[in-house]
């Protein structure tokens, strides 16, 4: 098979492909423009892309008839066309785990612990003012520098019960938290094993101290957080987004941080990603990362397996895990 992969990944698995491949590794460390994809994957059998790679069905149609699997190196696949993929004959896999899923999860909770202790305040705080008097900034302990909510015993709302936000929850019953849940349907296993309480989602909003987003983006999630949502949201609560950028829309997030009805948000994705609202950077009760929530060794290591191994498993007639579009596996390009 010809494989390309769209950018150089951690870990060594790409050498897992190279036996009896020919493979094609992007020598650029960003993200290719469209040009430049149509061009890189003239002739291939196989593409291993990331989330910023946008693979459409035009791009399928320059890669050519033998296309066979496109290995995406993301849990979410809103970036590729499933439809326009399972049309033409193509798989499409994404690399699901509980290491990835664990690592999400854990960069909420340091959203959350950090908006609420305000600790990316204070850091700026010592770096900018100075640690010496004599400069102006910290002069010692004071009883009101930096004060914040304390998280025990409060109520945490998680938008999406699915593995992150199971897991979310779960930590959260250290904290002594109330937790309340949306998704399409309760889950009662769910409800039992981490003690949360499924409500409609204007009563999360309105109830919730802290309210965590952990929804796919689809049509119906798209731009959910607006005025409408955030207008709803408890006065002096907490937005924390690790899911999709789109579903909220930062404009509005920013005209309810500025009115104080929100105290903060934290976001590690972004609505035009990597674009980010100077206005919303401009605001001192909003942390951002750039897009790192499953960045830990543990995940990259499993998502650079399952990324491989699912071209391997194709190229040798295999059905591989993590089957996006399942129904395409007895029509599939040979």
């Amino acid at each position: 098979m010809k494989i390309f992969v769209t950018r150089q990944i951690p870990g060594d698995y790409l050498e897992k492909l190279e036996d009896g491949n020919e493979v094609v590794v992007s020598e650029f460390s960003r993200a290719l423009t469209g040009a430049e994809l149509v061009e890189k994957v003239k002739g291939v059998d196989g593409l291993l892309c990331l989330l910023t790679d946008r693979v459409d069905g035009d791009l399928m149609d320059a890669a050519g008839p033998q296309l066979k699997i496109i290995s995406n190196y993301a849990v979410g696949f809103d970036n590729v066309d499933v439809k326009a993929a399972t049309d033409r004959g193509i798989v499409v896999t994404n690399t699901p785990s509980d290491e990835v899923n664990e690592a999400v999860a854990e960069h909420t909770w340091a959203f959350i612990m950090a908006l609420a202790r305000r600790v990316v305040e204070a850091d700026e705080f010592i770096r900018q003012e100075g640690y010496f008097a004599g400069k102006g900034g910290y002069q010692g302990w004071q009883p009101d520098l930096f004060l914040g909510p304390s998280i025990v015993g409060k109520t945490l709302g998680i938008i999406g019960l699915g593995r992150i936000g199971e897991m979310v929850a779960r930590r959260a019953k250290g904290y002594n938290m109330t937790v309340l849940y949306n998704k399409h349907e309760p889950d009662p296993k769910a409800e039992a094993e981490l003690g949360a309480k499924f409500v409609t989602l204007d009563n999360l909003l309105a109830s919730a101290d802290v309210v965590s987003l952990h929804v796919p983006l689809t049509e119906e999630t798209q731009g959910m957080i607006n005025n409408d949502a955030l207008a709803k949201m408890k006065q002096g609560s907490y937005l924390v987004n690790t899911a999709r950028g789109p579903i909220v829309v930062e404009a509005d997030l920013v005209e309810a941080l500025k009115g104080g009805k929100l105290a903060g948000a934290a976001l590690d994705v972004f609505e035009k990603e990597p674009q980010i609202s100077p206005d919303l950077l401009a605001l001192p009760n909003v942390i951002t990362t750039p897009h790192i929530a499953s960045a830990t060794y543990e995940a990259r290591a499993k998502m650079g397996s399952q990324a491989v191994a699912a071209i391997l498993a194709v190229a040798s007639g295999q059905k591989p895990e993590n089957l996006v579009n399942p129904e395409v596996w007895e029509k599939r390009r040979n």
